[in-house]
This record gives C-alpha cells, structure tokens and sequence, in this order.
C-alpha cells in the first residue's frame, strides 16, 4: 500500500496543477491498471489505441437517445479517461516513451471529443429545437461547429499552455513541458529531405503549429518569456523570490484551466445526454466555458504585464 502510495504521489505533475477528480478517482485507477497492464507485458501506445476505440465507442453510444445506451456511453467514455491516465503512467514507469505515443496521446482526446460532438448532430438533426416545432437540421451542424472549433480547441489547449507556463516557474524546465514552436519546427526541418521520418515529420510540423497558436494568443507572456531568457539564460537562475511572484498569481488560475480540460466538459455531456438534452452541452460550451476563457486569458495577461514592469 505504501509503495502504491509513492508511485500514485510521484505521478502527479504538482500540487498546483492537479484537479481533484484525478487525484482521488481518475489517477489512482489509472495506476491500478497501469500496475496491471505492465505485467502483462503491454506497451503503453495499444492502452492509448484502446481508449481511442473507447472513446469513439462513447459517441456512438451517445447518438442513442434512450437512457441504456447513453449510460454505456458514459462508461465508455470513464474508461476511455482511465486508459488515457493508464499509458502516461505507464510510460513513467517503464520509461517506454515514444514519439509514436505523443502522437497517439495528442490525437486520442481529438478523437474522442470528434466523435462525440458528431454523434450529438446526428441524434438532434431529427428532433425539434426546445419551445418550437422546428427541427434543428442544419443549424445544429453550425452550433457543433461554433462550440468545438471555434471554442472547445482554443479553450483547453490554452488551458494546457497555462498549467505548462505554471509547472515552468515551479519545477522548472526538466518539470514542464512548455515546448516553443521555433525549436518544433527546428526538428521538423532537419528531418526534411530524409527517408523514413513521414510520421515524424508530421508530427512536428502539426505540433510546431500548435505551440505557435498557443504563442500567438500570449503575447504578453512571450515578452515576458523572452525578458526572462535573455537576462537569466534558464529558468533555474531566476530569483525565487521572483518565481514565487509569479505562482502567487498564476495559482488561482489553475481551477479555470481544471475546468476548461476533460473532466468538467465530460460531466456536462454526461448529465445532458442522459437527460436527452445534449443541445445544453454545446450552449454551456459557448457561453460559459468561453466566458471563463476570457477572464483566465485576460488575468493571465494582466500578471505576465505587471511581471514585465516589475
């Protein structure tokens, strides 16, 4: 018990960063059956080409209006999450880590969340809109299309530079994985011209783009990023006192990164689906998770600034 302890302790990233659900539900289950699986000798990439499976499965399953069929899509979902916590601290264990793995674990939840919001079109397309005798047709198309592009992929994957920016002042490089898309597209261009390296190029070239969109929308801690970089060279040498500064501010923020990820977005698609209502998902999508997007990216802002003048 005390050896499952450590290792469920040494797998969370900080204190800060962690979100409640996980440390008490999803983590522990997902070292259970990482505990499991490597004994079994499975690598950690087929636990992450499982919980695509899984959680495609759940779209399916949500497509169904009646409740049996919503409920398997809400367990399949669970276990497509405790497979997705499964190979990460698997691949910490083993140290069977792979460009092939972060290229399935950055697809699998895109994966997921695809089928999801394809199903939900397809189960409302037929059913009339609330309060009249219209059907939505189309128009719940254009809505799907508004919560998941235009705000589900900016929310979560600045909510992810955020803990990633966090984790950097707190444990430093070697701590985080805050990657910079200049040095990702460095990668992909030496591997241009040589055979064998499609995947990988591919990889870097979509990850260098998304590192720059991330970039792009923080453009007062890019400044700040560079003020600190050309003055202390690493992160280790700048002051604690200065660091600390920083995670004064940043750590109220973690609960709106927590929010904007997985765990709340599945709760919200679990009790609207299971209600027959999962219209009510994509309007909180648009609303209030874009309404704590924009107060998470503007207090953010407002403390690299006042870092900066500092």
């Amino acid at each position: 018990m005390a050896r499952f302890k450590e290792l469920l302790r040494a797998s969370f990233k900080s204190d800060d960063t962690e979100e409640w659900l996980d440390v008490h539900f999803t983590r522990p289950i997902g070292l259970v059956f990482a505990l499991f699986w490597n004994k079994l000798g499975v690598h950690p990439n087929a636990i992450t080409i499982l919980s695509i499976f899984l959680g495609v499965g759940a779209g399916v399953m949500f497509y169904h209006t009646d409740w049996w069929h919503n409920v398997a899509g809400v367990l399949l979902l669970m276990f497509a999450n405790f497979c997705d916590s499964t190979d990460g601290q698997m691949a910490r264990l083993t140290g069977k880590k792979t460009l092939i793995g972060r290229m399935l674990d950055g697809f699998s939840g895109d994966l997921w969340f695809f089928a999801i919001y394809l199903a939900i079109c397809l189960r409302l397309m037929p059913q009339e809109m609330p309060l009249t005798d219209m059907k939505w047709g189309i128009w719940i198309w254009l809505l799907a299309a508004v919560a998941g592009f235009l705000c589900h992929s900016p929310q979560s994957s600045l909510a992810d530079y955020y803990r990633q920016i966090h984790l950097w002042f707190l444990k430093g490089t070697a701590g985080s994985e805050l990657d910079r898309s200049e040095q990702q597209r460095a990668i992909y261009e030496s591997l241009r011209g040589k055979r064998g390296h499609f995947w990988e190029r591919k990889f870097y070239y979509n990850y260098a783009n998304y590192c720059k969109s991330q970039e792009r929308r923080t453009p007062r801690f890019q400044r700040l990023y560079q003020q600190l970089t050309e003055k202390y060279s690493d992160i280790a040498n700048v002051p604690e006192a200065l660091k600390e500064r920083f995670l004064a501010g940043s750590r109220p923020l973690m609960k709106y990164t927590n929010i904007l990820t997985f765990n709340v977005r599945a709760i919200c698609i679990y009790v609207t689906c299971l209600l027959d209502c999962p219209w009510v998902y994509l309007l909180i999508e648009i609303t209030v998770m874009t309404a704590l997007y924009i107060y998470m990216h503007k207090k953010h802002e407002d403390l690299c600034r006042k870092i900066y003048e500092e």
